[in-house]
């Protein structure tokens, strides 16, 4: 099945990654999950967490998203502001290939450095953490091209299937939403790379268009430097 019709297979199995992961199943609160999830784990993340040098409170986190890897690193801060890599989680789900998202409907997960909007208790794919896809890059990037209609309702969330969304699993993104929960939104960033530039080359990235693309791996490249570990 070559990559369009996998879209589109896609597409007709779950309509959009945008409706599951933002519809509601109830009526829950984000503080509710929390009550509900935060125990377990705890649990699981206390042997992780205890073997780094982290200074409390937690400060902030970066999340990596490998698109080729098809992986989302977690790293977090302490009160000292200095990172550490927790976890490697699998990217169940992940449509589309290398190069950034640029329209509604192209199946692409979006490329570049990202924010986290809100967290949603109530999504189907179990939890999930929207990206603020577009943002103020892609905007200035698509009002230059003449591109409308860019898409959005960008997710990480859990089970394994996903549209243009970084899907997770259940146990990751418990974990995942926790902890975003307790660094604070303001204090997250993501980085969504095509491959992972500290071990692999800009050459090994096949998408050459637009002309801006090959600077904004430059910006991701350098970024992922920081976060060698």
């Amino acid at each position: 099945m070559g990559v369009s019709q996998s879209c589109f297979y896609l597409l007709a199995l779950v309509m959009s990654c945008s409706f599951a992961a933002g519809c509601t199943r109830a009526s829950a609160t984000v503080e509710g999950r929390i009550a509900q999830y935060g125990e377990q784990v705890q649990k699981r993340l206390a042997p992780l967490m205890a073997a780094r040098p982290l200074s409390y409170p937690l400060s902030k986190m970066m999340l990596i998203g490998l698109k080729d890897e098809k992986v989302l690193e977690l790293h977090l801060a302490g009160a000292d502001g200095v990172y550490h890599l927790i976890k490697r989680y699998p990217i169940l789900a992940a449509s589309g290939t290398s190069g950034p998202k640029l329209k509604e409907g192209d199946c692409q997960v979006p490329e570049g450095f990202y924010a986290i909007e809100f967290l949603n208790p109530n999504s189907k794919y179990h939890l999930s953490l929207r990206v603020n896809y577009p943002n103020a890059e892609d905007r200035q990037h698509a009002r230059a091209e003449g591109r409308g209609n860019l898409g959005g309702d960008i997710m990480i969330h859990g089970k394994a299937a996903s549209i243009g969304c970084i899907a997770i699993g259940d146990p990751a993104i418990e974990e995942v939403f926790f902890l975003a929960h307790t660094v604070g939104l303001k204090n997250i960033q993501v980085i969504i790379s095509p491959i992972d530039f500290r071990t692999r080359p800009l050459s090994d990235v096949q998408s050459e268009k637009p002309k801006w693309l090959k600077p904004l791996y430059g910006r991701i490249q350098v970024a992922l430097e920081d976060f060698k570990e």
